[in-house]
């Protein structure tokens, strides 16, 4: 019973937190004028945007097979992209869950034990994450003259003008930063022996154990090369799905595939931040990067960002509740035939 309380504390705390983040990210733009946006968007754009989102997922359940495959689970390309499907379906509405429900149905389907499915999607997602930042890294690099300024007009440049000089600016800085570096290490060893005491230091300590060991476990994937393309293939697939929305709204129209590049990697960003569905953390990262960084509208951009969001949600929703009818008429047609 206690259990259960605080699982619906923490799902309510998470979708509190979704809340007011998109309460946040809406502040202060003229909703009426995104939803007249999100009216007059063409929605032929939108319509190839889920068949590229589509396309994704279908890619992530092939390259879950290879990670399958090195426990010795054959299952077909089908079976798993259904259970990636419902894998999402679970996830918007409570977050993380997915991921569990996922290896949960496909280990049902094959009648393997859910832990080691579970030690497949820790090795996958560890690799998104450190692909995601790969991505983010060569975004920065490959828009680093548009971010150069954007960097130096909005955050060097304010906090330089408070001192008498940029060198004087340059050395506190430095200084401040080497100070906090110091400071850290010191309170870190000093409140060690406190911290080893405390459930919640054990558990981020097993978080980065389970990342570093799923990383070590891709090494076992037999087609390292063709794992590693299905996962920028993946990736590519989520960029074409901004490129193809930003044709959609007349006023991101102009914008480009490295745009979208962009984009696509803050608002990914936003998806580590456990909130139903993402909600409210997507639309937190996309609405600023396109107002701060493509000086789109702040109307249009809060308009385009709800707009990919919630074409992805209605997608997950249908392609996600269909995927579980047939997973589930599957695995009764598989248990008659075994009653035989």
């Amino acid at each position: 019973m206690k259990k259960k309380i605080l699982s619906v504390l923490k799902y309510l705390l998470f979708l509190a937190i979704g809340g007011v983040l998109l309460w946040l990210a809406l502040r202060g733009k003229d909703i009426n004028k995104s939803l007249t946006e999100i009216k007059n968007a063409d929605y032929t754009w939108i319509a190839l945007a889920i068949i590229a989102m589509v396309f994704s997922h279908i890619v992530r359940a092939m390259r879950w097979n290879q990670l399958l495959d090195t426990l010795n689970i054959k299952t077909k390309t089908n079976t798993t992209f259904y259970a990636v499907m419902i894998g999402y379906f679970v996830n918007n509405a409570v977050p993380r869950l997915g991921e569990i429900t996922r290896c949960g149905v496909l280990a049902r389907h094959h009648k393997v034990p859910v832990n080691s499915v579970i030690g497949t999607v820790i090795a996958e997602r560890a690799f998104d994450i450190l692909t995601m930042f790969i991505i983010l890294l060569i975004t920065i690099l490959s828009q680093l003259y548009f971010l150069g300024d954007f960097i130096q007009e909005n955050i060097i440049y304010p906090i330089t003008t408070k001192f008498s000089s940029g060198t004087s600016a340059l050395l506190i800085i430095g200084g401040g930063f080497i100070g906090l570096c110091i400071l850290f290490f010191f309170l870190y060893r000093l409140f060690l022996p406190k911290l080893r005491k405390l459930k919640l230091f054990h558990k981020i300590l097993d978080i980065i154990k389970g990342f570093w060991h799923g990383i070590k476990t891709i090494k076992n994937v037999k087609h390292k090369y063709l794992f590693i393309f299905y996962s920028l293939l993946m990736w590519g697939f989520y960029t074409v799905t901004i490129y193809l929305c930003f044709n959609s709204i007349n006023a991101t129209k102009h914008l480009t595939f490295i745009d979208a590049l962009t984009v696509m990697a803050l608002g990914s960003i936003g998806t580590l931040v456990p909130t139903p569905g993402g909600i409210g953390a997507y639309q937190s990262f996309v609405i600023p990067t396109l107002i701060a960084l493509f000086s789109i509208e702040k109307n249009t951009a809060t308009a385009f960002a709800n707009l990919v969001y919630f074409t992805q949600w209605f997608m997950i929703i249908f392609v996600g509740g269909i995927s579980w009818v047939i997973l589930f008429l599957s695995q009764k047609k598989i248990e008659r035939n075994e009653n035989k």
